[in-house]
């Protein structure tokens, strides 16, 4: 069967061929790439060929070049380096040649398969021609071909590296200005230079330091948001948008003179997608000079000067743009989609990050607004005068808001009752940030009862009122009640406790989970228990047998799910269920003794169900984690049982997730176990270690594995020797590992694998300390002597990092004693404890450590 054939069917309603059609061409994809990719590309240029069979061609052509996960899309780079070159050329040339098409759909897709293959080919220096090719496009008279090749300059802009188009700035700059000016007669081809122009604003740095060409590149775009199409003014307002964020610090003169008009115009206009960009304008100002604000901050701190200042946009504007989207919080849709972006809710969002950037002078043109529409009999404004309170809450000082909260909590709560589902929603919304951020406003004696009775009873409304009631409730309790550890008599909330439990309770037990509802009520049952006071004790035990109960019969309901979403609603009930249990685990600790058989028998039986979800064995993991900690060494006779299931769960590395949780399992059971876990430590070290090398595991899970080493060190002590060369072989091979310093993303997680490395060494030295194993480490200590150096001298190191290797050198110290004094004696290890305990840039607990060692250092020099 041909490829046209099959693309076909793969867009027919019978879903036997389209599947069958989609495997076809997979198949032959795999089998014969090069004859797969010229079929495509000769059916993509073919004018007679059917539109939505060349728009078919065009996306397999692109999607055989390229792929959201990196590994696959390294696999389909390489895939196409390795096809003969006389093809490729031929391919890169009739890809070209769509972008002339008469269908602009084709034109656009073709412009993709462009980006797609120069994504790969350009970085490498192939591809040399492509840009002159695509300006050559540009200055015909052909519209559509102009067109195509802008959207087709826009993706490759989008898809490839800025330092390599670097080079080609002036001229790719320039054909897309020239497209964007208001002379540009067609509005479709000013819309596609906009995009482009929004794409290429990272590597045309050089050309916006310049006044000359900034001045123009900022006249063409205001000039853009005045257009007589919608669509390009909507893009112009994007370009704003992208401008601000890269270029905040050249843009006070066109701030002065034209973007403050501009924008508020804009946010003005009666096409939406219009208002909400330049809503988004200045929200993405807020959120410039918030950052800004908090680098100043930090340098400040650091006795530094920041490297850049605010031009407090934000505060200069506020009377001009505030008036404005408190009209536009009136602007709701009587029914909208959940999903669904609304000028109110930017606008909200807007006022919310005003509120954080500007703080106190907020407060006095909101407040009117406030007080002028609370009680308006038109819902819209009732609701956008309580959107307006809730969006000011987090920013001012909380001595300026408190009177405020006091004066309009009786008016919230009492309106929680109004007749508009809209108006309550949004009441139970604010009544949340009120109790996150504001708990001092709620005075037990005088607000708690009818707060409290208006969220159980809000319980019964629509279910996103219900969501956020739950919400208002978990934020309560975790404001009212003790820290996680701290053992109090009583809280605020303990007279309510039992109440409240009862009510969620009775909410859960439902069939359905409309806007997760059921989701939010569970987890507002397992807030409650985490910060309960002792007086709760029992009402949480009684929790913990109805979790059991309704898991017992999640099980029992197994043969009656009939399809995919009966599954995955099933799963997520048990995931609640079991995120309920596991707080409550963690707050009954040692008490949860007394039914550990019964939990333990549950949640194997749990995961002992072939036909579970990756997503409920981990939730059931962490819930044997939290029985580990609460039951230590009597966790020992659930061992057996549940081994083979941790080990199976490691044996699937594609579930890394999973993984990660397993591999802090393990962590877990050792430090409850500790020698005991002995017997099973052959197959989980086995199965560690085979992990890291996978090249299928992700890498998130890596660091964990290695720290994981340190913990059964620690554990097991000297039974760690059978290990010891393995690991240590392992620990110096990931040690090695270097960032590019550019790779923000990779230096993050390399400072995560040394830390993984450092906790490792850790667990090892105390774990084998005092045993007669201890000296088996020596011929491995000058590589992590070496590898501590390198890292104390890391510029990209961070306080977490230095802690932890200065913890490794006290431990070395302790262990070893004047066994190791050479080592000790070296002049950076000297430098390094002493810019611990001085620099301003280290924590407390840091200096600390530093001491401490210094302390066992000195001694083993003695």
């Amino acid at each position: 069967m041909d490829a046209t054939t099959l693309l076909a069917n793969t867009l027919s309603t019978d879903r036997a061929l389209r599947e069958d059609a989609t495997q076809k061409l997979e198949l032959f994809a795999q089998e014969n790439y090069p004859s797969y990719v010229l079929s495509l590309c000769q059916i993509l240029v073919n004018e007679q060929a059917d539109d939505s069979i060349r728009m078919s061609a065009g996306l397999a052509l692109k999607n055989s070049l390229t792929a959201k996960d990196y590994t696959r899309k390294e696999e389909f780079h390489q895939r196409w380096l390795m096809t003969a070159e006389d093809l490729r050329v031929q391919i890169k040339q009739g890809v070209l040649q769509a972008l002339a098409s008469s269908k602009k759909s084709v034109g656009n897709i073709s412009g993709q398969v462009v980006a797609a293959i120069a994504e790969i080919e350009l970085p490498l220096g192939g591809w040399s021609d492509l840009i002159r090719i695509m300006l050559e496009n540009i200055s015909t008279g052909n519209d559509t071909l102009k067109q195509s090749t802008l959207q087709a300059i826009g993706y490759v802009c989008e898809a490839t590296d800025p330092v390599v188009l670097v080079s080609q700035s002036n001229d790719i700059l320039t054909a897309v200005v020239q497209g964007a000016r208001k002379e540009e007669p067609n509005q479709d081809v000013r819309l596609a230079a906009i995009n482009a122009l929004i794409n290429s604003l990272d590597f045309i740095k050089e050309n916006f330091e310049r006044e000359g060409e900034r001045n123009f590149i900022m006249q063409v775009v205001c000039e853009a948001t005045q257009s007589e199409s919608s669509d390009v003014q909507v893009a112009a307002f994007q370009c704003l948008v992208r401008i601000m964020q890269t270029y905040y610090d050249k843009m006070r003169l066109y701030m002065e003179k034209a973007l403050f008009g501009l924008t508020i115009a804009g946010m003005n206009n009666e096409d939406e997608r219009v208002a909400l960009q330049a809503i988004e304008f200045w929200s993405t100002v807020c959120d410039e000079e918030i950052e800004l604000r908090e680098e100043m901050i930090e340098a400040n701190a650091a006795g530094e000067t920041p490297e850049r200042g605010s031009y407090h946009f934000a505060e200069l504007a506020l009377s001009d743009i505030l008036p404005v989207l408190l009209w536009i919080l009136t602007k709701q849709e009587e029914d909208y989609d959940e999903d669904e972006w609304t000028v109110s809710m930017a606008s909200a969002t807007c006022i919310s990050l005003l509120a954080q950037c500007v703080g106190n002078p907020v407060i006095p043109l909101v407040v009117p607004f406030i007080e002028s529409n609370i009680q308006n009999e038109n819902w819209r404004n009732r609701e956008a005068a309580v959107m307006a309170f809730g969006s000011i809450l987090d920013g001012p000082d909380d001595m300026v808001l408190t009177p405020l909260v006091e004066q309009a909590l009786p008016t919230m709560i009492q309106m929680m009752k109004d007749s508009d589902v809209h108006v309550k929603d949004t009441v139970a919304w604010t009544l949340g940030r009120i109790c996150e951020l504001l708990i001092d406003c709620i005075q037990p004696e005088v607000h708690l009862t009818e707060l409290v009775s208006a969220l159980v009873y809000g319980l019964q409304d629509s279910p996103r009122i219900v969501g956020n009631c739950c919400w208002s409730l978990m934020s309560l309790a975790e404001q009212l009640g003790p820290a996680v550890g701290d053992e109090v008599p009583t809280s605020a909330l303990s007279v309510f406790f039992e109440g409240i439990t009862t009510a969620l309770l009775q909410f859960t037990d439902r069939s359905n989970n409309e806007a997760n509802c059921r989701t939010s009520a569970y987890e507002a049952i397992s807030a409650l228990a985490m910060y309960s006071a002792n007086d709760c004790i029992s009402t949480v035990q009684r929790v913990v047998l109805t979790v059991l109960d309704r898991l017992e019969t999640t099980m029992a309901m197994e043969s009656q799910i009939l399809d995919a979403d009966d599954r995955a609603n099933h799963s997520e009930l048990q995931s609640s269920l079991l995120g309920v249990l596991t707080n409550c685990i963690r707050r009954l600790s040692r008490d949860i003794s007394q039914i550990a058989d019964r939990i333990m028998t549950v949640v194997l039986q749990l995961l002992n169900n072939q036909s579970k979800q990756a997503t409920t064995t981990e939730d059931a993991f962490l819930a044997i984690g939290a029985m580990t900690s609460a039951l230590e060494a009597d966790f020992s006779r659930y061992t057996e049982p549940f081994i083979p299931i941790l080990c199976n769960a490691l044996q699937n590395p594609a579930e890394y997730q999973l993984c990660f949780i397993a591999v802090g399992l393990i962590g877990d059971i050792c430090r409850a176990l500790g020698k005991d876990a002995a017997p099973y430590c052959n197959n989980l070290m086995q199965l560690l270690v085979t992990n890291l090398q996978s090249p299928v595991l992700h890498r998130i899970v890596k660091p964990a594995i290695l720290s994981c080493f340190g913990d059964i060190a620690l554990a097991i002590g000297d039974a760690f020797a059978a290990y010891l060369e393995v690991v240590m072989m392992v620990l110096q091979q990931a040690g090695s590992m270097r960032a590019d310093r550019d790779n923000y993303e990779m230096i993050d997680y390399v400072n995560t694998l040394y830390e993984g490395c450092i906790e490792a060494y850790v667990g090892i030295v105390q774990g084998l300390n005092g045993t007669a194993h201890a000296t088996m480490l020596l011929p491995f200590l000058p590589h992590v002597f070496d590898f501590v150096h390198f890292v104390a001298t890391d510029p990209n190191r961070n306080d977490s990092l230095v802690r932890s290797i200065i913890g490794l050198l006290g431990d070395l110290a302790e262990t070893f004693e004047g066994q190791l004094k050479q080592f000790f004696m070296q002049d950076w290890i000297t430098a390094l404890l002493r810019e611990a305990r001085t620099s301003r840039h280290y924590s407390t607990s840091t200096k600390e450590t530093s001491r401490w060692a210094k302390e066992m250092i000195k001694r083993a020099c003695q």
